[in-house]
């Protein structure tokens, strides 16, 4: 299969957005297409996760066959078998004629169970010889059908609380996370907000044939720092009502504050059974020592960095003392004082030291830490690199173990279960 690049995928299912996480989740997708593996997506309510499956079938040899998505949530428990296995003549009362179902419409093709983790156990049952066999048995009948498709399924709940509750089947969760993909939620999407923005407020001038709206400054960092709950359908949702009502284009922080107000519950990162009678103190407090612990695990990687760029100008340095060149560090003196900091001429004129080569680890602090941040330009993307080689190096040197793992880290268990949530790792 010949290479495929991320930005021909987004034009091509008009996803917008540069988030690293997001494209990490399009990578996954494509590298999982060509297989037969099925798939798991998970991630909150509104954000997108229907593109994933629509990604995998077009990458697919399935691609010329048929694609179907079936939102569990939407079909009534007592008719959810017939949907998706079909039923037989008289099975039950109102068939009046055998029908078939999504598992046998489908065949050859990828099936996207939207939801998934809204099916009854009986229908997980079924679901699970499907995906051991791919065998099924129509509703009211007795006769063994099979059918060959590709399952992909998300779900926006905690399946693993679902299954600790006996609502979901455990060996059902691993047939159907084989491959795990994680959508990110808007709120860890700032920077792609503007982006967003603007092609939804494009869209919908264009269909109701009205100048674009545009957000000031302030407007802009206000829709940054709100936690959408509803993740892009909701900010879509938002456009789409602004654009219709207001007559000024140019929206204001205040006009935006009546659409969305200031005074929001703050999003908890608690798993579900955190008691919600907490008060305003302990929330500030939980809020509060959440951040810090993202702070301290973004000053690992910071050190972390900080070092190995030490490392690198130290072995750089060696190389070129042992093979020195008078005519190259003469006429390269400039460069390599900028940076190297100060060098020192030796006896004979030709090898140079580093003022401070020696420095370790362990002497770098916060405050010299912040100052190299503020003269040089740390790429989010390198960090969030660095962020995940950090996790993932901590829970291969644990055996997987979350916990040992986020005490390495220096960071709370939860936080690590989120940012591997967010990376799919």
């Amino acid at each position: 299969m010949e290479s495929i690049s991320i930005q021909n995928i987004k034009q091509k299912f008009g996803i917008i957005g540069y988030d690293y996480a997001l494209h990490r989740a399009l990578e996954k997708s494509v590298q999982v297409a060509t297989t037969d593996i099925s798939v798991l997506v998970l991630g909150e309510s509104g954000v997108g996760k229907e593109f994933i499956p629509k990604i995998i079938h077009q990458y697919s040899s399935r691609k010329h066959h048929a694609y179907i998505a079936v939102n569990c949530g939407a079909i009534p428990e007592g008719t959810i078998d017939s949907e998706l296995f079909g039923h037989e003549k008289g099975s039950f009362t109102g068939a009046t004629s055998m029908r078939k179902g999504y598992f046998e419409g489908a065949n050859r093709g990828t099936i996207f169970l939207d939801e998934v983790g809204e099916l009854p156990l009986t229908t997980q049952v079924r679901l699970l010889r499907i995906l051991e066999s791919g065998e099924f048995i129509k509703v009211g009948s007795s006769k063994i059908q099979k059918t060959n498709i590709r399952i992909v399924a998300a779900t926006n709940l905690n399946i693993v609380e679902s299954i600790q509750k006996g609502k979901f089947r455990e060996d059902l969760y691993y047939r159907l996370n084989t491959v795990q993909i994680n959508v990110p939620p808007l709120r860890f999407r700032k920077n792609d907000i503007k982006f967003l923005f603007k092609k939804f407020s494009n869209d919908f001038s264009e269909k109701y044939h009205m100048p674009s709206i545009t957000l000031t400054e302030e407007s802009l960092k206000y829709l940054e720092n709100y936690p959408w709950p509803g993740n892009i359908r909701q900010l879509k949702n938002l456009i789409e009502q602004i654009s219709v009502v207001e007559t000024i284009r140019e929206i204001s922080i205040e006009k935006l504050k009546e659409y969305i107000p200031e005074n929001i519950p703050s999003i908890s990162f608690s798993n579900h059974n955190h008691n919600h009678n907490n008060n305003n103190n302990n929330n500030v407090i939980e809020t509060r020592s959440f951040h810090e612990r993202e702070k301290d695990f973004f000053y690992k990687i910071l050190f972390d960095m900080k070092k190995n760029l030490n490392d690198l100008k130290n072995i750089t340095f060696q190389l070129i003392k042992n093979d020195s060149n008078p005519r190259f560090i003469e006429k390269n003196q400039h460069l390599m004082e900028k940076v190297f900091g100060k060098m020192i001429h030796n006896r004979d004129n030709s090898i140079f030291q580093l003022e401070d080569s020696s420095k370790s680890e362990e002497n770098l602090d916060y405050e010299e830490v912040e100052e190299d941040l503020s003269k040089n330009e740390f790429s989010s993307f390198s960090l969030q690199k660095k962020e995940i080689e950090f996790i993932q190096k901590a829970l291969k040197k644990n055996n997987g173990k979350r916990r040992k793992a986020a005490k390495e880290l220096g960071i709370s268990e939860r936080t690590l279960y989120r940012k591997i949530k967010q990376y799919g790792l």
